[in-house]
């Protein structure tokens, strides 16, 4: 019975997700980041592991709700089977209406949600009603951690959390910038999640190792040195220390 009724709930949003993407042109294809030449994109979504979880949440606050809604309306039907039967339209609303709106609303977030990543930069898009994207470059990322509860580790998922530099100016309080402030990029409902934690640490440390060597250039091209007059600049320094 319950399979039934799953699948022809999917067949049903399937049609109500169609409709919505022409209403509200709702993306269904994964955000894009630029790529440099010989580079790759790869993107991906949340774990079916990370639906079902969803739905399961969904299911025990919905038994939950709908019992205080219900149970008071079958005590007054067996009181004043009258006025039971006057709010038995009002109590199939409140009880079952909301559950539909969130029944899709679970799976309109679970097809929204996208994760893509380039050699240099991550893209996180989710959203419902409001579509909002965040863009972390792996220069910035500070700490990369996972997350696992013990309902996500019986669904098999976990997520994670990149921790980047807020800024110079830091994020504005009472009291003008707060030191120390950091964002933070959440990657939800992961079946691997060590394995994309350390490809983006290895980026990272890509990122950066690059951008020592970029540096370092910049500043010799910046004090006016060619690398003929650095070697021989160090060649005077080495014997100089020898010297002393």
């Amino acid at each position: 019975m319950s399979q039934a009724v799953e699948r022809a709930a999917a067949k049903f949003y399937t049609g109500f997700w169609g409709i919505l993407t022409r209403w509200f042109k709702l993306p269904q294809q994964p955000p894009s980041l630029p790529v440099h030449d010989g580079g790759k994109m790869d993107s991906f979504r949340p774990a079916p592991g990370f639906l079902r979880y969803l739905k399961f949440k969904f299911w025990v606050l919905l038994i939950l709700l709908d019992a205080v809604i219900i149970i008071p309306w079958i005590a007054v039907t067996i009181a004043t089977p009258a006025v039971g039967l006057l709010l038995t339209p009002l109590v199939l609303a409140v009880a079952f209406l909301p559950d539909i709106i969130a029944y899709l609303a679970i799976h309109l977030r679970y097809d929204t949600t996208w994760y893509v990543m380039t050699e240099r930069s991550l893209r996180i898009r989710r959203g419902i009603w409001v579509i909002n994207e965040i863009t972390i470059t792996f220069e910035n990322i500070q700490n990369v951690t996972i997350r696992q509860g013990p309902l996500q580790r019986f669904f098999g998922i976990s997520d994670i959390r990149v921790h980047t530099a807020g800024g110079g100016s830091g994020a504005q309080g009472p009291n003008g910038p707060q030191a120390g402030f950091s964002h933070q990029g959440l990657l939800e409902g992961l079946a691997d999640a060590r394995t994309i934690r350390d490809l983006i640490l290895n980026r990272l440390r890509h990122s950066k190792s690059a951008g020592l060597g970029d540096d370092e250039d910049q500043h010799q091209h910046e004090a006016g040195w060619t690398p003929q007059q650095v070697t021989v600049l160090t060649e005077i320094r080495d014997l100089i220390c020898k010297i002393n």
